[in-house]
This record gives C-alpha cells, structure tokens and sequence, in this order.
C-alpha cells in the first residue's frame, strides 16, 4: 500500500488498523474541548508524529492516523478528513480551514480495472496510494481538496474551495479548480 501499488483495502490487517483508528478517533471526537491532556494523548496514539502546539479541531476523522506527521504549532479546524492510505506529512505552522481533505488513495478510472469480482464474499475495489507532503508555513483555506501525490512547498497559501491536483512550489499563492498558482509571494 505505502509502495503506491494496488492493493485491497478490504484486506484483514488494514481492517484491524481502521478499527483500531476508529477505536481512538470517537473519543477524540467527543471529547471537552478543555481537556487538553486527553486530546493530547490520544492523537499521540493515533498519529505517527505530532510536533509540540498541535491543534486538531474536533470532528476529525481519517483512515489509520499512523501514516500521518503533523509538525509543531499546526492548527487543523474542524470538520477535516484525511484519507491516509499513504503517507500525508505536514510541516510546522500550518493552518488548515474547516472541511479540508487530503487524499493519497486512488482508483483506476476503468470500471473494469477497478472492480475486483470474487467467487467468496464480497466485491472488492483496486485501490493505489500517493503520498501527500505540506511544507511549513502553509495555509489551506477551508472546503480544499488535496488530491494523491501532490506536493505543497513552504509559505504556500491556498485560497478556499481549491482542488490541488498538481504539486505547487514554495512562496505561492493559489486558488480555484483546478487550483493554479495566481501569484509569487
């Protein structure tokens, strides 16, 4: 899956990681906002790397949480979604608007490429991975979408409702659908 090759996210050990993501997500979730010890700790159990000042607005979901690095300071609102089939690294300083969503899993377009008919049990899908990297400094304005593979560099600013489906350079400001860059910062 890391690797970028295809694979079934149905498969018995991925499972186990989605419930056990599931199983530190709901308290996460539903959680006093003034408990910062709590949160705090759960997210450390969840993620893979949550540098010091972290702040993740509740609700937030994802697929494991072990594929994804968050650096120091960074604030996610509420309402993100991270599809962390593969890697999604975040750098420090970041600000990520409500309903952001960062996806590194994807499909192969053909219906009959995608779809995985078995004699047992039930359809399957072929699903691949690209990693997801966001440099430091980096705001992304609320209801953005990041698709697999894309690379943000640093001090990159993201205006609201942008579909990134193509790496942007550092010191950029970009916007729109698809997101393009409109001017150097």
């Amino acid at each position: 899956m890391l690797g970028g090759f295809g694979y079934d996210s149905r498969d018995s050990e991925l499972i186990a990681q989605y419930h056990k993501a599931r199983a530190l997500l709901k308290p996460y979730n539903q959680l006093d906002s003034t408990a910062l010890d709590e949160r705090s700790k759960l997210l450390k159990n969840l993620l893979n790397l949550v540098g010091s000042g972290v702040w993740i607005e509740a609700p937030f979901l994802c697929d494991y949480g072990e594929h994804i690095s968050i650096g120091e300071n960074t604030f996610i609102n509420a309402n993100c979604i991270f599809i962390d089939n593969n890697t999604i690294q975040i750098g420090a300083n970041g600000l990520i608007g409500p309903h952001v969503q960062i996806y590194t899993a994807e499909h192969p377009v053909k219906a009959s490429e995608r779809i995985i008919k078995t004699t047992k049990g039930p359809t399957r899908y072929l699903t691949s991975t690209k990693p997801v990297i966001i440099g430091d400094n980096v705001w992304i304005g609320g209801n953005s979408v990041i698709l697999p593979g894309v690379t943000i560099g640093n001090n990159v600013t993201i205006g609201a409702g942008s579909v990134v489906t193509k790496s942007l350079p550092d010191n950029v400001l970009a916007f729109g659908n698809p997101c393009k860059i409109q001017k150097n910062l």
